[in-house]
């Protein structure tokens, strides 16, 4: 028979026990997020790993968003990315405060205009229609964690111009006043385009998560789309789920 023998594990490459021996210490608490991680030098000694391949290790973890790496400073664990449910159509500022951080938001637009006709296609509306086109930027504890770029239909929500963003969202505005009965999502990942980097405190051509998001409530003569919106995310700083564990209790194998 071809093949190792059925007790053979094979190896992992070196650079991923590295990385492994610092995930260990992150996930059972010996470090926590904005604690330094030992040195290149240090971890050099205990793992018995080149330079080369300890360095390796750290690259990938700062890739992943594990860690964040400061130039003549070291390597710090990062802060647990934000997490958003796909099946569930959610409050930002909700998700924000769950974790226990402030949320702030920033009106960069509020204009009602003709609708181009892609967007008058994804709105059900024909085109040159009037919509609403807000732009807003979300902030957890001053830092920017979504740029929502949306588009409302005046035929749900007529006053839309009139949101008091002091006190709601228009996520939350729009299911207070229109309740969703389906949502559509779509999800990229894509460069920072250079026009919205300096509003997420990016670099032109980071990496980001980009959700197109079109909801529709019910409407006289059936479903009528309420709104179609694009949230980006900077990409080392947010993440997204989709799916639910069970909620009974699973039996160990």
């Amino acid at each position: 028979m071809d093949g190792p023998p059925p007790d053979h594990v094979p190896t992992r490459p070196l650079y991923a026990r590295v990385k492994r021996t610092i995930l260990d210490r992150i996930e059972r608490g010996d470090l926590n997020p904005g604690d330094r991680i030992p040195t290149e030098h240090a971890l050099v000694a205990e793992t018995g790993a080149s330079r080369m391949t300890v360095n390796r290790a750290l690259r990938e973890l700062a890739d992943e968003g594990r860690i964040h790496r400061i130039q003549g400073a070291g390597s710090f664990v990062a802060e647990p990315k934000p997490a958003s449910d796909l099946m569930e159509l959610r409050n930002i500022a909700d998700e924000i405060a769950a974790r226990g951080h402030r949320h702030d938001m920033r009106l960069l637009t509020l204009t009602e205009r003709p609708a181009q006709p892609e967007e008058a296609a994804r709105l059900g509306l024909r085109k040159g229609a009037p919509v609403f086109h807000s732009v807003l930027l979300h902030r957890a504890d001053a830092r920017p964690v979504q740029l929502e770029d949306r588009l409302v239909n005046p035929l749900v929500a007529p006053d839309y111009p009139a949101l008091d963003l002091a006190r709601e969202t228009p996520n939350a505005y729009l299911t207070r006043i229109a309740p969703a009965r389906a949502v559509e999502h779509a999800v990229e990942a894509i460069a920072c385009p250079g026009t919205l980097a300096e509003a997420l405190g990016l670099a032109p051509g980071a990496p980001c998560l980009a959700v197109d998001r079109r909801t529709w409530v019910d409407g006289t003569e059936g479903p009528r789309v309420a709104s179609v919106a694009r949230l980006i995310h900077p990409g080392t700083r947010y993440r997204l789920t989709a799916g639910r564990p069970p909620t009974d209790r699973v039996s160990p194998l």
